[in-house]
């Protein structure tokens, strides 16, 4: 029996493609940058099985023109790049890998806070430039992180493990989510609050929260001026989340101190982006799940999804279990 055909769309690590290849006929783009969308649509009419990362775009037009597709694995936590509605309509089960990089994703949003809030991309940029200022009361001063107010904008699994992180800095913890409640908001004394409560009494915010209608461009100019001027803003979530024009405000007129991204809008940030011409802000490309250790779960998560779709059996983790329905 011949094995079925699988095309995936960037390399992976060789643990996890060797035993998706012991199982699948595997075609591998081995380019860095993702397949133009041309080549993907070709690829994706004559195989029955797609690995895919976040920068392909999977629309129902791709999603139409593969007759024999039978499965798509996400190696991401997220999917709004997948039209879940054609993928689910013509029985396709979506795979994604939630959970496994949690606490790799709240390391690196952690990261971002402290070397926004003391300056360290700034200072680092100075001494390779050759400029060492000597001491001095005011020189690249930034904010203190220990006992300061964190507020947290999305509460599930990356936003409580930045509630623990916050708690050996004997910080207030905030949070903002839909579900007030929830029981690691107790284990770590975090408060639920309102939006406008959180933006207003935050030395820190970070945002968790999932792009969607409701979340695009949620922390625009009003959110922007509700904050301390003092207040240092953190994305690891989506780059819309944020309206770049808006932040880009609020960097140049004082009404917040810093900004640290991983992620922006669009990606990759345009060369002429303002928001690259200031000195208050950190940029990182979309690596906050970027350790190896995290990349490798990823990865064999992804191929678990995929082989179990190949073989008609459920996904282990299934972005829409609808299709099962």
């Amino acid at each position: 029996m011949p094995k079925p055909t699988v095309f995936v769309t960037r390399k992976i690590a060789a643990e996890a493609l060797d035993r998706l290849t012991a199982h699948a006929q595997v075609e591998t783009w081995e380019q860095e940058d993702p397949p133009p969308q041309d080549v993907l649509l070709e690829k994706a009419a004559r195989v029955e099985g797609l690995l895919t990362l976040l920068t392909d775009k999977i629309d129902a037009v791709l999603i139409d023109s593969a007759p024999n597709l039978k499965v798509i694995s996400q190696m991401a936590v997220g999917f709004d790049n997948i039209d879940i509605a054609a993928a689910t309509r013509k029985g396709i089960p979506v795979g994604n890998t939630p959970g496994v990089l949690t606490e790799t994703t709240a390391d690196f949003a952690w990261a971002l806070m402290m070397a926004a809030a003391r300056r360290v991309v700034e200072a680092d940029k100075e001494v390779r430039e050759g400029i060492w200022r000597a001491w001095g009361p005011d020189v690249l001063t930034g904010y203190d992180v220990y006992g300061a107010t964190l507020g947290i904008i999305g509460f599930g699994r990356i936003g409580q493990a930045m509630a623990r992180r916050a708690r050996g800095f004997n910080m207030r913890i905030l949070y903002n989510d839909p579900h007030c409640g929830h029981e690691a908001g107790v284990e770590t004394g975090a408060e639920c609050v309102s939006l406008d409560e959180l933006l207003a009494q935050s030395d820190f915010v970070t945002l968790h929260t999932y792009l969607s209608d409701e979340t695009y461009h949620l922390i625009g100019r009003e959110e922007f001026a509700k904050m301390k001027p003092t207040a240092v803003l953190v994305n690891t979530a989506r780059g819309p989340v944020v309206d770049p024009d808006a932040l880009n405000w609020a960097l140049r007129s004082g009404k917040i101190a810093a900004a640290a991204l991983d992620v922006t809008e669009p990606e990759p940030i345009p060369r002429d982006s303002p928001l690259l011409s200031l000195k208050n802000i950190v940029i990182a490309p979309h690596i906050a799940s970027a350790s190896k250790a995290t990349r490798l779960r990823m990865a064999q998560m992804a191929v678990d999804n995929l082989l179990a779709g190949l073989q008609g059996e459920r996904l282990p983790n299934c972005a829409n279990p609808q299709v099962y329905g």
